[in-house]
């Protein structure tokens, strides 16, 4: 079991791994809030249509059944960046984001593109969930409390266990972790990671917590789990210090020119990939909510350029459809018929009623 290096927050590893705060806080309070207003009105009053799918996103449903019969080394995209995996016959489950919305308000803020693929009740017992940050659309309050009454482990970056037992989750089920330290759990090894991002769910309490990313090391077959980050040159050394990855899960979404430092353009997240001497490719934080201005779809048009262009092996599953990590293989470009199928749909209704 790992023992926490930090009493409390991130200040330590933060100036360890040589980065400045205020590269992303954005500078002063008053300068953030002045930022976050500006950003605020073009989310809500200024945004682009794209960022939303006009049809419906293909989802495969899940059962409990389903679930138990598949085979080890099984993957399911639930959403976002919710990745639910089959390890050694045990169900491990990152940043578990059941949630309509990504926000702290029920009837405001990013709402949900599509059902998750399997209910909260229907799912087996997860033996760890793996969280590596503190952001509404990554750590999710009522899934959480849900989860934690069928959860055997939580595994945290340090500080974020106190939000946990803060809600009533049971603290002997909460480990907290520095970066670089790991636990092992029924002979699998994982480690915190560093990342290249911020934490706080208001304005008012940035990077109290660490934030962080997750080597998983099963045998001689080894899974990254990159949370959020910007790219950065702590993916080369975590590739150098326990890859080569057989599967990296990066982030390709969410990204802006206004915030380089925190979320990665794709070309990036490619990048960050081969620093990590990964073999499979598999894109999360995309395809579920609208956090940032470019069309929905963008993300992954770029990269299926990027991985047409530079040889990158990359699978892109629908929500829910099962993915066996030791036989990959790239899936479809569901989301290209659905727009265009929706504009076909309305267009024969319109043609209907003028008919």
């Amino acid at each position: 079991m790992a023992e926490s290096g930090l009493s409390a927050g991130s200040g330590d590893d933060l100036r360890e791994a040589g980065f400045e705060r205020a590269e992303w806080n954005g500078g002063s309070r008053a300068r953030r809030l002045l930022q976050m207003a500006r950003l605020m009105w073009k989310f809500f009053f200024d945004k682009p249509p794209d960022t939303r799918p006009q049809g419906k996103i293909p989802v495969d449903p899940l059962t409990h059944q389903a679930l138990e019969a598949a085979p080890d080394r099984s993957l399911w995209r639930l959403g976002h960046s919710t990745v639910l995996l089959k390890l050694r016959g045990e169900f491990l489950l990152t940043d578990p984001v059941f949630a309509k919305r990504a926000s702290p308000l029920s009837f405001a803020g990013p709402k949900r593109f599509h059902p998750t693929p399997i209910p909260i009740g229907d799912l087996p017992p997860i033996r760890a969930i793996l969280l590596s940050h503190d952001h509404y659309d990554h750590l999710d309050k009522r899934a959480i409390r849900k989860l934690a009454e069928k959860t055997a482990h939580i595994l945290v970056p340090n500080g974020v266990g106190a939000i946990l037992t803060g809600w009533g989750v049971d603290a002997a089920k909460v480990r907290e972790l520095a970066w670089w330290q790991h636990t092992t759990l029924d002979g699998m090894r994982l480690t915190l990671t560093p990342t290249q991002h911020f934490s706080g769910r208001s304005l008012w309490n940035r990077n109290r917590t660490l934030f962080g990313s997750w080597a998983i090391e099963d045998g001689d077959f080894r899974i990254f789990y990159g949370g959020d980050s910007g790219y950065f040159a702590g993916f080369r050394e975590i590739g150098d210090r326990l890859g080569p990855f057989d599967v990296t899960l990066l982030e390709n979404g969410a990204y802006n020119v206004r915030w380089p430092v925190v979320h990665m353009q794709p070309e990036e997240t490619v990048q960050a990939h081969n620093d990590l001497r990964g073999k499979w490719l598999v894109p999360i934080h995309n395809g579920t909510f609208d956090l940032a201005l470019h069309p929905w779809t963008e993300p992954m048009e770029r990269m299926q350029a990027l991985a047409l262009a530079e040889g990158v092996r990359v699978a892109t599953p629908r929500f829910g459809q099962a993915v066996r990590l030791d036989a990959m293989t790239p899936g479809e470009c569901w989301w290209r018929r659905l727009d265009a199928a929706e504009a076909t749909a309305k267009l024969a209704a319109h043609s209907d009623v003028m008919s």
